[in-house]
């Protein structure tokens, strides 16, 4: 192997470009991934991320553009060529099959010996904490264990890179929060490449090494998850990665004193009442107050805009804000992240 090669990126997009009849799917993406890195694709439905997921696996080929993997240029090659296994929302299991043998199929395709199929079959299961089940049925099994069962037919081929579309969608919260983690530690365990695409910001902030925001077919934003939610390049990255005050025009030259446009996140501001201490700031009246366990969102009406807050109910100092109370508002010049439009 060429030290060029030894040091290529595990998934290389070059000017990606796919065109449905007068429709532009993927327009000009271009990114990295990392051999081992954990990356995710996230954007609203019909931003392109899962086109191009399917591009890089060979179900879709570009219009223009290419694909590399691991330096070598498989644009064109048949997913059957291409060293990538891919993990579907609706798990895609054989329900006639235990789930032994349904981890244990492609091996079969590929005519593995059947002792090297069984040891490894038994260290898939293993990994993803099903080996008492292997000679179950899918229908036997709960959701988060029938998408164990996909992850460990994924990974029993040993891809070099693992791809998942919207692979804890179908879950319900809970289970889908431990599947975050429990996703997280199989991807440190094997040290592959995972590439997952999802609509749900929490889910890419929670499990990412970094994160790419697709909208409207093109790229937004690349980045670490702190860095695109602490720093987003521009209003839809603001507005979809978690949720911002966006502060311009007038009422930029209103609340902050100069002209603009300023991200400003909820958390990042104190709400204090108007006979507290508080220092400078905003004066406004709360018009909402909405309790969501471990916060609380405050609304409050300034003047030429409304903001919103987020409390930590855990807060020594919080204040109990009620509809119609008269507050303060201040933020540090820290907080405000200016924007390009």
């Amino acid at each position: 192997m060429s030290e060029s090669r030894a040091h290529a990126p595990a998934i290389a997009l070059r000017d990606l470009r796919k065109v449905f009849g007068s429709t532009v799917a993927v327009s000009e993406v271009t990114l990295d991934v990392g051999d081992g890195e954990l990356f995710a694709m996230l954007g609203p439905s019909g931003s392109g991320k899962t086109t191009v997921l399917r591009m890089i696996a060979g179900f879709e080929q570009p219009t223009s553009g290419t694909v590399s993997l691991a330096g070598v240029d498989a644009t064109g090659r048949p997913p059957f060529l291409r060293d990538v296994n891919t993990v579907f929302q609706d798990y895609a299991l054989f329900p006639h099959m235990t789930v032994a043998g349904n981890v244990e199929f492609g091996l079969k395709v590929k005519k593995v010996a059947a002792g090297e199929r069984r040891r490894r079959v038994g260290e898939a299961l293993d990994m993803v904490r099903l080996a008492d089940r292997a000679n179950q049925k899918p229908d036997q099994l709960s959701g988060g264990q029938r998408q164990r069962v996909a992850l460990a037919r994924a990974l029993v081929g040993r891809p070099k890179v693992l791809l998942l579309d919207e692979p804890l969608g179908a879950l319900d919260l809970k289970l889908r929060e431990q599947m975050q983690v429990e996703l997280k530690a199989i991807q440190r365990e094997v040290g592959i490449t995972f590439v997952f695409v999802t609509h749900d910001q929490d889910e890419a902030l929670t499990l990412c090494d970094r994160l790419a925001v697709f909208n409207d077919g093109h790229v937004e934003q690349i980045g670490r998850a702190a860095e695109v939610y602490e720093s987003p390049a521009n209003q839809f990255v603001a507005n979809f990665v978690g949720t911002s005050n966006l502060i311009s025009g007038d009422i930029s030259q209103a609340l902050v004193g100069r002209e603009g446009i300023f991200a400003l996140r909820p958390e990042k501001i104190t709400l204090a009442a108007l006979d507290s201490d508080s220092g400078a700031g905003v004066d406004g009246t709360v018009s909402e107050v909405v309790y969501a366990g471990a916060t609380t969102r405050v609304v409050v009406d300034v003047g030429p805009a409304t903001l919103n807050v987020t409390i930590a109910n855990s807060a020594p100092d919080r204040r109990q804000a009620r509809r119609g109370d008269r507050v303060r508002l201040a933020w540090t010049d820290e907080a405000l992240h200016v924007l390009r439009s």
